[in-house]
């Protein structure tokens, strides 16, 4: 039996009643990562529109989380922190960030909140290079070491 001992009473409510659950009829884009050393699969769909000021922002977002408790709760909280910013904005969220929401995450889950912010990224660089939105060097750095990553997981 597996013991949910050491999490924040955070980590256990966006576990237990995650935000944003689920999938997406047509989304914007979509990001997927997974992590081959722990087996947790994200994917993070994206409704992304335009707002007043012409800027891209995240309309709505979703994801469907298999993994541990703290892949949830990451995914959940990562919703939670990237639904109605700019993708600009987005896009400097962190892990810290999501650890943060979380009011504390055990050393040995950090991995999830950077997995999170992965699908995060993931998703918004799909978004670009389907309107063929100039991406960032930060950006495209994140994308190939994760596709690194996605790499190994299909081998």
């Amino acid at each position: 039996m597996t013991t949910l001992v050491g999490y924040s009473k955070k980590v256990l409510e966006h576990f237990k009643n995650p935000h944003n659950f689920g999938s997406m009829k047509n989304p914007t884009a979509l990001g997927q990562v997974g992590n081959p050393a722990c087996g947790d699969v994200m994917k993070l769909y994206l409704k992304i529109t335009k707002n007043k000021s012409g800027q891209d922002f995240i309309k709505d977002i979703k994801f469907e989380t298999m993994g541990c408790a703290a892949a949830i709760a990451t995914s959940s909280v990562v919703t939670d922190l990237a639904k109605n910013k700019t993708l600009d904005d987005a896009l400097k969220l962190d892990n810290k960030d999501v650890i943060e929401a979380l009011e504390y995450l055990p050393d040995i889950k950090i991995h999830c909140s950077l997995l999170a912010i992965d699908a995060l990224n993931e998703a918004i660089f799909n978004y670009y290079q389907q309107t063929n939105h100039s991406i960032s060097e930060s950006l495209q750095k994140k994308h190939d070491r994760i596709t690194v990553c996605q790499t190994r997981i299909n081998h």
